[in-house]
């Protein structure tokens, strides 16, 4: 299978909260979010971010996968939509995440299961992060 040439780039992001207000999000890149946090307001709270990129993840990984399948070509689009419900017990957290992959295209069941386990289990970063149990280096200073 022919692999995927990716460039590197800067990775990472800050947050700035003042006493009042909510966090401002920017990247490495320069890239600019507002955090919302009421029920009606649109846009994005924390927990929207992470599914976020979970969801753009898997979206792309299946992408790296049909390619590596070699039936990129057959593929017209694909969707990731990611939902969580959160613990009931213990610590704040999401316990369950909610995958429903569409992948629409001129393929079969089986190969559209296998994309999607492909880009889930063994391409996607931030899914295989989430399964793990990463380090938090943490430093703190005034």
């Amino acid at each position: 299978m022919a692999e995927l040439k990716t460039k590197s780039r800067p990775t990472g992001a800050s947050a700035v909260l003042g006493r009042t207000g909510f966090p401002h999000i920017t990247s490495a890149t320069r890239g600019e979010i507002h955090i919302v946090t009421g029920p009606s307001q649109p846009g994005f709270n924390p927990l929207d971010l992470l599914y976020a990129s979970l969801s753009a993840c898997l979206t792309m990984s299946a992408r790296i996968a049909a390619h590596q399948m070699g039936v990129l070509d057959k593929l017209s689009e694909i969707t990731a939509e990611v939902t969580g419900e959160k613990a009931t017990e213990g610590l704040s957290r999401v316990q369950t995440f909610n995958i429903a992959f569409t992948i629409k295209g001129d393929i079969d069941d089986d190969t559209r299961r296998a994309i999607a386990h492909a880009a889930e289990d063994e391409i996607c970063t931030v899914s295989n992060t989430i399964r793990g149990n990463p380090d938090f280096k943490t430093t703190v200073s005034g």
